[in-house]
């Protein structure tokens, strides 16, 4: 049996029934695939009756063995071997019944594991940049893996082990009660301390599993950091730093592990000794029985079996318990990321982008942060950029600057105000036109584990080579690349550590540019290259800047000189507007930041001496 083929329909099955109970949504998505389903129960019934069936037989065996000993005669040889026959018969139909009851619950497991993985993966991409803000990666790694493997295991560890741990224990009890209910008794009396035992064990055994989940979550925190920042380690010599924490996280996590473990075996003996215990019982008061006439060697024989069969299933009700506990609390979790709310998604009655003229207008523009709704960050900002223009925006940090840049393809929503490209606000038009109509290189220049091909035509992967080549030439990259033994095809490792930060910030732009935006915003995405490159960079943008309008973001006013405008924001405001030349003349905060930036250092020095 193949897996789903139809992804769609997986999502819609896992986001179904929102705000249900965990545990009453992860039956529901097993009741999308009925086939599997019956064979499962199907399988699992009928297993579990032939299981029953076996001690029976095994002690009509016994009898007709005695028989047979006191009166040889063929009749008694025949039932004999029919009675064998039919034990070889059952054992193997129990057998195959027992691996399709294994195989079918394992693939409807995994099935809903699918449609989950899809639905979280999917989840993820979709949530807003406030939620990625808040949420650690190493976090969602482990709802993504350990998570959705506790709820994959639901069906076949607990809804499957439930049916076949009440037909095993209810009708095998009721069997040796029809037979004898004294010995009955007294094989089950050690049933109540397992099932207590068990139970109590597993939900102990859960609480600690999620103590260790979570210290497992900080050691990989710990060893995501470390190798995501191996570099600076490295530089800082931080080794034994490094070593300390990740040994004292490991340390915390083993010592947990220890505890489990002794918790395990502690309850694993009381459970056994109860048993045999329990086994040696009805061994003395069965024999007494036997000796006494009223009951029969077979019969002993059955009810030891029975004990022997039920002895698992009863130790299972604990892991049974801990099944539903962890279904229920991996459930609980998942679906929680399922059931959020996607902040920034289309609107129900969102058209397509309709570029015209391709202008962009920021009117009255708040905004503050969902959850710090009392620090604005941007008050009243109001500008327009034509097409072909190009707008510089400058300020001290925390002056709004890179939030200005984000919230124009929508990563994040206005508070109030509004941004709108040829009168259209963006809130009403449909977010992929939107975000290939305005691009952000950011100051994070990300990079996929990828060929540099393959990377610079993200946006675009049916590219032909002639516009990868060019996207890379207006990104001063081409000449460099081809240079390489594999040119385009040589693999970036992780985050593009095997290019310098000036590589890595150039083949940002390369990969914006290929996206060919009418918007283009460049947050402060030159820093790491020099001066000489940037205005190479500059001049081959140029070249195509009549087609669209372009915002850059700067700490460095030589990035921006050229600017048809410049803005300077202080605290969320637009305090000053206009072209290099007249923001100097008016000798304001601009003039100063180009001063503290031009003039020589000694100057600078000298000028704060005389203010102390």
């Amino acid at each position: 049996m193949t897996a789903p083929s139809d992804p769609e329909a997986a999502l819609r099955s896992a986001h179904r029934e929102a705000g249900q109970g965990p545990i009453r949504r992860i039956t529901r998505m097993t009741l999308d695939h009925p086939l599997l389903f019956t064979i499962s129960v199907v399988s699992t019934l009928i297993a579990a009756g032939l299981q029953l069936t076996i001690p029976l037989l095994l002690g009509r065996a016994v009898d007709q063995t005695q028989g047979l000993l006191e009166r040889p005669d063929e009749t008694a040889q025949g039932a004999l071997l029919l009675t064998a026959l039919t034990l070889l018969v059952v054992s193997i139909l129990r057998g195959v019944f027992t691996m399709a009851q294994n195989y079918t619950a394992e693939n409807l497991g995994h099935r809903v594991g699918y449609a989950l993985r899809l639905a979280v993966y999917d989840k993820t991409q979709r949530l807003s940049f406030s939620f990625h803000d808040k949420s650690h990666s190493g976090d969602l790694v482990t709802l993504g893996i350990l998570d959705l493997e506790g709820v994959r295991m639901y069906f076949s560890t607990a809804f499957i082990r439930t049916i076949l741990l009440t037909v095993l224990i209810g009708v095998g009890a009721a069997v040796m009660v029809s037979i004898d209910p004294v010995l009955a008794l007294v094989a089950l009396c050690f049933a109540p301390f397992v099932a207590w035992r068990s139970s109590a064990t597993q939900l102990r055994m859960r609480a600690t599993w999620l103590e260790l989940q979570d210290r497992l979550a900080v050691l990989t925190r710990v060893m995501e950091e470390n190798l995501g920042g191996i570099r600076v380690v490295r530089a800082f010599a931080g080794f034994r730093h490094e070593m300390f924490k990740f040994d004292r996280a490991s340390a915390r996590a083993m010592q947990l592990a220890f505890h489990r473990v002794a918790l395990r075996v502690r309850n694993s003996s009381a459970m056994t000794l109860s048993f045999f215990a329990a086994m040696g019982l009805v061994l003395w008061v069965g024999g007494g029985k036997v000796i006494a006439g009223s009951l029969t060697v077979g019969e002993l024989t059955t009810f030891l079996t029975f004990m022997t069969i039920l002895q698992m299933p009863v130790r299972q009700l604990g892991l049974m318990v801990n099944a539903f506990a962890r279904a229920g609390t991996c459930g609980r979790r998942v679906f929680d990321l399922l059931d959020r709310e996607v902040e920034i998604e289309d609107a129900p009655d969102a058209k397509p982008l309709e570029i015209g003229a391709g202008t962009l207008r920021f009117e009255d523009v708040h905004f503050a942060y969902p959850d710090a709704p009392e620090s604005p960050i941007l008050n009243g900002v109001s500008f327009e950029a034509t097409r072909g223009e190009t707008v510089g925006i400058v300020g001290p940090p925390g002056s709004g600057k890179s939030t200005l840049s984000h919230l124009i393809p929508r990563f994040y929503d206005v508070t109030d105000g509004t941004i709108s490209i040829d009168g259209q606000d963006i809130r009403n038009v449909r977010l992929d036109d939107l975000r290939r109509a305005a691009a952000v290189v950011q100051q994070d220049s990300f990079l996929f584990t990828t060929t540099l091909e393959n990377n610079i035509a993200y946006a675009d992967p049916w590219a032909t080579d002639t516009r990868i080549a060019g996207a890379a030439g207006s990104a001063q990259l081409h000449d460099y690349i081809i240079g390489l033994p594999e040119q385009y095809g040589t693999v970036v490792g992780e985050r593009g550590v095997s290019l310098s930060g000036g590589q890595r910030q150039r083949l940002s732009i390369a990969r914006t540019v290929m996206q060919r935006p009418n918007v283009l915003v460049f947050d402060d995405s030159t820093a790491a290259i020099d001066a000489a490159t940037e205005a190479r960079i500059r001049a081959a943008m140029e070249e195509e800047a009549d087609s669209r309008v372009t915002l850059i973001v700067a700490h460095r006013l030589a990035s921006l000189m050229h600017a048809d405008r410049i803005l300077f924001l202080d605290k969320g405001r637009v305090v000053e507007e206009g072209t290099h030349d007249e923001l100097l003349a008016k000798g304001g905060r601009y003039a100063a930041l180009h001063a503290l930036q031009t003039r020589p250092e000694d100057d600078v020095i000298a000028e704060m001496e005389d203010a102390r």
